[in-house]
């Protein structure tokens, strides 16, 4: 009876070991150096039982980062009311957002227009990742009126969900103005809180909403992995 190649035998092997759950979605494989060593193959043998993995979508390499397992793409609705975690938890996963930066300091001519404020006027920044089943698919960067809002950065530290904290300070409603999307490269920044390579396609989000008379309370900018999440524009 023939032996089975010893390459399919590491295909089996890790491939067992993705579907026990080993190895979740998005999680990275050991280096080849570290395979090589356990299944006592060269090199080359692990790079070929990898890249069988790899034409069959099961994993993924990234250029100077490994190998991963593929992560099954998110569905995000773009809508004229997008909630995060409502999105998230829809899909089945947990949401969770960490914040990076919260600060006040002075509107750049882009975002005092976006948001019809004099320029200078004083905004809080809010910038985090987002986060689903606790892989980053997302950088997001979002400013509101500090005039209007004055407490908001200390509920954020609380709350970090943008629809809590707004409905806090008076806003229970806000829907979405106008979204841009856009094809950039990730920065070496993005790239590091994203776990991406630097260079890697993200799918740019630029927005504004607003509350129920029409006034702007938010101008966001979010970097999405393009790998980990699908957009879906979706009907008012």
């Amino acid at each position: 009876m023939p032996r089975t190649p010893i390459w399919k035998a590491i295909v089996q092997t890790l491939e067992t070991e993705i579907a026990s759950g080993h190895y979740g979605s998005g999680d990275k494989l050991p280096t080849e150096a570290a395979l090589a060593a356990r299944f006592g193959v060269n090199r080359h043998t692990v790079r070929r039982a990898l890249g069988d993995m790899a034409e069959r979508g099961i994993v993924a390499a990234r250029r100077g980062s490994g190998v991963f397992v593929a992560q099954h793409p998110t569905e995000y609705p773009i809508s004229k009311r997008v909630r995060f975690h409502q999105n998230i938890k829809a899909s089945g996963q947990f949401p969770e957002k960490r914040v990076l930066r919260l600060e006040t300091r002075s509107a750049d001519p882009r975002e005092a227009e976006a948001l019809q404020i004099a320029t200078a006027t004083p905004v809080h920044v809010y910038e985090g990742l987002s986060l689903a089943e606790g892989k980053p698919i997302a950088w997001f960067q979002s400013l509101f009126p500090a005039g209007r809002f004055a407490d908001l950065p200390d509920i954020l530290r609380e709350v970090s969900s943008v629809t809590k904290a707004l409905a806090q300070v008076g806003v229970a409603d806000y829907t979405r103005a106008e979204t841009r999307l856009t094809a950039v490269a990730a920065t070496g920044p993005q790239a590091a809180h994203l776990q991406l390579r630097e260079g890697a396609p993200l799918l740019r989000a630029t927005a504004v909403n607003i509350d129920a008379n029409g006034h702007p309370v938010e101008f966001g900018i979010t970097y999405f992995a393009s790998d980990r999440i699908t957009l879906t524009v979706t009907p008012d």
